[in-house]
């Protein structure tokens, strides 16, 4: 009867300790899991300048082409592009006055994909406006992305 009691007693207590030891165990383990940071992730319309250096999409080599095509004795050929100053027929430079940026859309309505954004004081480029003159196509000038943005977010600017 003594031995019968004894061993209920040590498989209780064993019974306790391998559901407590289990339970600590998928605790930590999950813990662990949710202590990782997930990867930044990239979308299409992100800044290349604003991309982490340490990418391995960033660590490109030159392949034999673009080398030969950097030797001293090839010379390039003239191509006609716009002088930085020259600005289009009807173009004018501008700025930004909304406080919080704004929103570039592919289409001048408020329903359009957003395409990307102008940061509060950015210098831009306008290049047309609609017809009912409340939307204006910009260019900005660091990243040359060209939208669609309200026109009275932003302000002429004579250099």
């Amino acid at each position: 009867m003594f031995s019968g009691l004894l061993k209920f007693i040590l498989g209780f207590f064993l019974a306790i300790a391998i559901l407590v030891g289990s339970g600590v165990a998928v605790a930590l383990y999950f813990m662990n899991r949710t202590a990782i940071p997930p990867a930044k992730p990239i979308y299409a319309n992100d800044s290349p300048a604003l991309k982490d250096p340490n990418s391995p999409e960033d660590k490109t080599t030159p392949t034999s082409e673009s080398q030969a095509s950097a030797s001293p004795s090839s010379t390039p050929s003239p191509t006609p592009t716009e002088t930085p100053d020259a600005l289009p027929k009807g173009a004018y430079k501008g700025r930004v006055t909304w406080s919080q940026g704004l929103s570039l859309r592919a289409e001048p309505t408020q329903d359009a994909e957003r395409i990307g954004g102008v940061g509060f004081n950015e210098k831009i480029i306008v290049l047309e406006e609609n017809s009912d003159k409340t939307w204006v196509k910009i260019r900005t000038e660091d990243s040359k992305q060209e939208g669609w943005i309200k026109i009275g977010n932003i302000q002429r600017v004579d250099e």
